[in-house]
This record gives C-alpha cells, sequence and structure tokens, in this order.
C-alpha cells in the first residue's frame, strides 16, 4: 500500500495536513489511496539542517520501532519509509484518550487490554517511554487501545549494558505505572492491591536512575 506515494505528490493527493510544521516537529498528513488512509509524518517540510540529521535519524528510529512491533495487535502498520524523511502509517480509526477521557468514555475493559498491549510490547524488547501522554493512546472504534508514536521509544538490545539497562528497565516500569494510573481514574476497583502498592511505593530507591531517565526523555520527546 501507498509505495507510489512521493512527498512531492502529497499536497496533489486527497489528502489534508492533520498538524502543520514547527521547528522541531515535522508535517502530519492523512493521506487516502484506494479508499485506505495513512497517516505520514513528514520531516520533508522542516529546514534543511534539522530535516538531514534529526529528522532522517528519527524516521529510522521509529520505522525500526515499528516494523519490530509489525503485527501486534494494538499498534498501527507501517507502509512504508519514504526518501528517509517521512513516514506512512495505518490510520487507526478513533480518538486518542485526551479526547475521550474528556467525556469519561472509557470502557472497563479498556485500562486491562491496555496492559496486555504494554505487556506484550516489552516482551518483543520496547518501552514506549511517553505512555503518560493522552495523545500517545488512542481508543479505537472497536474500543480497543493503540499505541502511536514511537519517536521516544527505546529497544532493550540498544540498553542492554549496565547501568543503561537500568535505564531500560525504568522506562519498561513507566510504561507499566502510565497504565495503573489509568485504571485507578477510570476503574478503581480492578487495581489489584499489587498495583495498588506498587503505585503508592514508587521507587524512593531509585532517585538517581530517574533523574538520568526524566533527562533521557526530554531530549526524546523535544526531538521526537
Amino acid at each position: 500500500m501507498f509505495d507510489s506515494l512521493k512527498l512531492s505528490d502529497l499536497p496533489k493527493k486527497q489528502s489534508y495536513v492533520l498538524r502543520k510544521p514547527s521547528t522541531t516537529r515535522p508535517t502530519i498528513w492523512v493521506v487516502e489511496e484506494n479508499g485506505l488512509r495513512a497517516v505520514v509524518k513528514d520531516y520533508s517540510t522542516n529546514k534543511f539542517v534539522f530535516r538531514n540529521t534529526v529528522g532522517r535519524f528519527l524516521v529510522w528510529r521509529e520505522g525500526k520501532a515499528y516494523k519490530k512491533l509489525k503485527g501486534l495487535r494494538g499498534v498501527p502498520n507501517i507502509y512504508r519509509v519514504i526518501d528517509g524523511l517521512a513516514l506512512a502509517i495505518e490510520q487507526i480509526p478513533g480518538r486518542d484518550l485526551k479526547k475521550v477521557t474528556r467525556e469519561m468514555q472509557i470502557p472497563e475493559t479498556f485500562p486491562g487490554a491496555l496492559k496486555d498491549l504494554v505487556s506484550d510490547l516489552h516482551r518483543r524488547g520496547i518501552a514506549h517511554c511517553d505512555l503518560k501522554k493522552a495523545t500517545n493512546i488512542l481508543m479505537g472504534k472497536d474500543g480497543l487501545p493503540y499505541i502511536i508514536d514511537w519517536g521516544a521509544s527505546i529497544s532493550e538490545k540498544e540498553f542492554r549494558f549496565p547501568p543503561f539497562n537500568l535505564i531500560y528497565r525504568r522506562f519498561v516500569l513507566d510504561d507499566q505505572m502510565a497504565v495503573i494510573k489509568l485504571k485507578l481514574r477510570y476503574t478503581p476497583h480492578a487495581v489489584t492491591p499489587a498495583e495498588n502498592k506498587r503505585y503508592k511505593n514508587r521507587d524512593k530507591a531509585e532517585k538517581h536512575i530517574r533523574i538520568i531517565r526524566d533527562r533521557l526523555r526530554s531530549i526524546l520527546q523535544k526531538l521526537a
């Protein structure tokens, strides 16, 4: 799908801009082809130096995460990388969690399904690192969770050596804490005693690891 899509075609195609670019953020397009829609994250519209350094790096990095998670229910399919400067990704019909939570419409089964999805991606050796951002979690029209925006993600393989393995574990824990926080807010009766205890006693002994993690996350989020 979208095999013939070129960046120069985007303004001419049956498409629209979902988000305009900024100094460090790409243009987000929605493109339709043969009745199928894709979201295109496009760094080609950024300034020359940024798009050919940071932009290419982030496209490569996010593309690698999507490919590693290929076939995992709850993660959109990646259609292709375009010229090293853009990603064409499956559009998931639904709304991001920020919009859903404003209307208090999260099904009781949603947090549990999200927990299972997060466990699945960790089993594949990927930590998302930014699940506390509500816009990165979608509730599809099927009522199931989908996770998007993998630009800040890290892999277990990249962080396998000490002390980086501790940082990776911290990011994994953060993903898990984001799910527990969601359960506490919307389905508190479904929170297990172990989860409640874990959330209330969050890692006082790991203060220094959190400092390193927060600095790394800040860098990744600014770039993503």
